[in-house]
C-alpha cells in the first residue's frame, strides 16, 4: 500500500520506536544480528591484528564476527550462575593487542556490564553488548544495552519478538550510528529514502566500501507490531519461568537459570543444568522428554569446540565446558499453557534419583 518494499519509512519508524523502547538515542536496522555486530567492530575501529575477547559459551555468530574485520576471537570463561562473561574472566585474558570485548546477554540473562566498562573503558578497549537474546530484560532498572557505547540485536524466529529475519544496532554515539547507517547500504552517501524524496535525481558517491545489510519494510512494519506486544511477552515469560522455578527447586540434582541480583531476565531461554545427583544425566533427560514427545534442546554451544574455532588458543574454560555439557533447554513459549508445562514438569519429577 505504501509503495515501499526495501528499506523505507516502515524501517526508520521502527527505528525509532526501538530506540526509545531501549532508551538509547540512536537504532540503525539491520538484516541480522550478526551483520549488526560486524557493523559494530568496523564503526569501533577494530582491524586486522586486533584481539577480541568473546564467550566461547555462545552461538557461534559471537566468535565468527571478529574474523569478518581479520580480528582474532579470544576466548573467555563465563559466570556458572549466568553463563555470562565477567569482569575477572576478561581481565585474564586481556592483552596489548585487546581492541574489544563482546559480552553476551545469554539466554536472556542480562550482564554485569558496569565491572566489564570498569575493566575495559580505562584500556582504551570498547564493550560490545550482543543482546541477541536480550530483548525485554533488565540491568539495574534499565533495558539491556543502555548502558552500552553499541550493542547488536537480533530478531530471528526463536528470538522474543521477530521479524522473520532481522536485527538492530543501537549506539549512544552519533558518529557510529551514522557510520553504521551508510555502511549498511553500500556506504552511500544518499540513502534511497533521501533520493526518493528528492524532485531532482541525486548522484550519490561511495565514500569506502560498505555492506547490503538492509532491513526491508515488510520486515520493519512486522517489528513494529511485535514491539508493542513485547511488554505481554515478556511479562508471560517470566510467569512461566517462575513456575519451573518452583517446582525444579524441589527436584535434587537440576538447578534452573535464575535472575542476577542486577537484573531481571526475559527467559529467551530457560536452560538447565543436570547434575551428578539426578537420576538421570543431560542427554538421557533429553531422552526421556522426547519419549513424552516434548522437544527440549542442548544447551548453549561452546564456540571453541567446533572445527570452525578449534585451532585458536584459548585459556582453560572449565565454567564453558560444565554448562555445555550438563544444560538442556525446556521448552519456552509465551502461549505455552499451563497443561503443557505441567507435563514437562512431570518428566522431569520422573528422572530424579
Amino acid at each position: 500500500a505504501s509503495g515501499w518494499v526495501a528499506q523505507g519509512p516502515k524501517v526508520a519508524a521502527f527505528e525509532e520506536a526501538y530506540a526509545a523502547a531501549m532508551q538509547v538515542p540512536y537504532a540503525v536496522a539491520t538484516s541480522s544480528c550478526t551483520t549488526a555486530l560486524h557493523l559494530a567492530l568496523v564503526v569501533a575501529g577494530v582491524q586486522a591484528g586486533d584481539e577480541v575477547v568473546v564467550p566461547s559459551f555462545s552461538f557461534v555468530a559471537t566468535a565468527n564476527a571478529p574474523t569478518y574485520v581479520g580480528a582474532t576471537p579470544v576466548f573467555a570463561d563465563v559466570d556458572e550462575l549466568t553463563g555470562n562473561l565477567t569482569a575477572d574472566t576478561v581481565a585474564a585474558v586481556l592483552t596489548p593487542r585487546t581492541r574489544a570485548v563482546i559480552v553476551v546477554d545469554q539466554g536472556g540473562v542480562p550482564a554485569d556490564l558496569a565491572p566489564l566498562r570498569a575493566v575495559a573503558d580505562p584500556r582504551g578497549i570498547t564493550v560490545i553488548e550482543d543482546a541477541a537474546c536480550g530483548v525485554g530484560a533488565t540491568y539495574q532498572g534499565r533495558p539491556v544495552g543502555a548502558g552500552a557505547e553499541i550493542t547488536a540485536w537480533s530478531f530471528h524466529p526463536r528470538k522474543i519478538i521477530t521479524t522473520g529475519e532481522g536485527g538492530m544496532l543501537t549506539s549512544t554515539r552519533q558518529d557510529w550510528a551514522d557510520r553504521a547507517r551508510r555502511l549498511r547500504e553500500h556506504a552511500m552517501s544518499v540513502s534511497a529514502a533521501e533520493r526518493h524524496r528528492s524532485l531532482l535525481p541525486v548522484a550519490e558517491q561511495y565514500d569506502e566500501v560498505g555492506f547490503n545489510y538492509r532491513m526491508t519494510d515488510l520486515q520493519a512494519a512486522v517489528g513494529l507490531v511485535q514491539l508493542d506486544r513485547l511488554p505481554a511477552i515478556v511479562g508471560r515469560r517470566r510467569e512461566l519461568a517462575a513456575r519451573y522455578t518452583e517446582a525444579i527447586g524441589a527436584i535434587t540434582g537440576l538447578r534452573p537459570v535464575a535472575d542476577p541480583p542486577w537484573g531481571e531476565s526475559s527467559f529467551q531461554s530457560y536452560w538447565v543444568e543436570v547434575g551428578p545427583d539426578y537420576g538421570l544425566d543431560r542427554d538421557g533427560l533429553l531422552g526421556a522428554l522426547a519419549e513424552h514427545d516434548i522437544s527440549a534442546r542442548f544447551g548453549i554451544m561452546a564456540a571453541h569446540r567446533q572445527p570452525a574455532h578449534a585451532d585458536r588458543a584459548h585459556a582453560a574454560l572449565p565454567v564453558t565446558e560444565r554448562l555445555t555439557d550438563r544444560t538442556l533447554i525446556l521448552p519456552m513459549f509465551h502461549e505455552m499453557t499451563v497443561e503443557e508445562q505441567d507435563r514437562v514438569i512431570a518428566v522431569l519429577r520422573s528422572g530424579r534419583g
